[in-house]
């Protein structure tokens, strides 16, 4: 098969995260806003063109003054570095439709190489004659690699936010004429 191009179907993918909390538990959120640029021969991605970039502002925990902080200059400050890009460097296949992604991921003006485990779900025809395919991914950065390194030392001992930020995608793409 030859590489096509694939357009995200936000109605269909996520973009989640999740990051320790105190020490003793774990805040999810997720981005409302992302778009990629899919290159690829769904049946090999080693020859993919895959890049990725997420709206910073579109963040949402479930909690207004936790996302208002999480906009401000303490973490993501949305006015200078408004995006979280992604640009894939080497894809190697770990095993039947297995893959580990290796790019470049900026954020909050660093740009660090980073690694992803993305998995391809499968494709077929949706009712209306369309192709889709599916796609996971998964992976963590440290937050402290990037600049962002606003915390608060506990009383008990630790810090009120992990420096560990879990990620979590799962997309659903359209296969363009």
């Amino acid at each position: 098969m030859e590489k096509t191009v694939w357009a995200v179907d936000a109605s269909h993918s996520v973009v989640e995260f999740s990051v320790r909390h105190m020490m003793i538990a774990k805040v999810r959120g997720l981005f409302h806003a992302f778009e990629a640029n899919i290159d690829a021969d769904v049946n090999d991605l080693t020859t993919a063109d895959i890049s990725f970039k997420i709206d910073l502002s579109s963040v949402d925990t479930r909690n207004g003054d936790r996302d208002a902080h999480l906009k401000s200059a303490d973490f993501f400050d949305v006015e200078k570095h408004p995006t979280l890009d992604f640009k894939a460097t080497s894809i190697t296949k770990s095993g039947k439709g297995e893959y580990e992604v290796t790019g470049d991921v900026t954020l909050h003006g660093v740009t660090r190489s980073e690694t992803f485990e993305v998995s391809f779900e499968g494709s077929g025809k949706d009712p209306w004659g369309n192709t889709k395919a599916g796609f996971s991914a998964k992976g963590a950065i440290n937050r402290s690699d990037y600049g962002l390194t606003y915390n608060a030392a506990l009383e008990t001992g630790g810090v009120l936010i992990g420096d560990e930020v879990k990620i979590s995608i799962e997309i659903e793409a359209l296969q363009q004429a």
